[in-house]
């Protein structure tokens, strides 16, 4: 099973970036292709860039590197309730060339933020609109209050009843996904 795995933003020390990370680490038989999608340099989608200069190369490739992911793993951070504007500028990029941004895959949501509400917000947001985007969601997950129930240095989950929560989940994920 191949699956792509990325943290929605550009912060290079994104706490959801460690989050997806160890997600990824805790899914058994599968190729995790991390993204990084700072790596992914694109200007400000507007339609008169696009009219004159088509769509960069570089959106292109993440559509690709979907295309080659059997599901998809996504921690989402949180700004002022919303997506982060580098992961909403990518994503507008893709849905100019395929409005089925996520092409029929299996998606795990994930988010973490370093408050109680844990990016819950802009996980409804993601949750709500993947499927009119291609989205099947196998599982969401939150993880409140970062700091305190992250051990960083450990890279692990500290509290066990959210380990086992985010597990399940997996564990759902691993069975709902069926490469391609």
């Amino acid at each position: 099973m191949k699956i792509l795995a990325f943290a929605a933003t550009n912060s290079r020390k994104s706490i959801n970036k460690q989050l997806v990370q160890y997600a990824a680490g805790k899914i058994k038989n599968a190729d995790v292709d991390y993204v990084e999608i700072n790596d992914f340099d694109l200007p400000i989608y507007n339609s008169d860039l696009e009219e004159d200069y088509g769509i960069p190369r570089c959106a292109y490739a993440f559509q690709k590197r979907i295309e080659n992911a059997d599901a998809i793993l996504v921690s989402f951070a949180e700004h002022n309730g919303n997506f982060t504007v580098a992961f909403k500028n990518l994503f507008d990029w893709l849905s100019r060339i395929d409005r089925n941004v996520y092409q029929g895959k299996s998606i795990i949501l994930l988010a973490t933020s370093p408050g109680p509400g844990g990016a819950n917000t802009v996980l409804k947001l993601a949750k709500e609109g993947a499927p009119h985007f291609g989205g099947n969601v196998v599982g969401v997950f939150s993880l409140p209050s970062f700091y305190d129930n992250f051990d960083q240095e450990n890279k692990a989950i500290r509290d066990t009843s959210l380990t086992a929560e985010l597990d399940e989940i997996l564990r759902q994920f691993e069975g709902a996904v069926s490469p391609v």
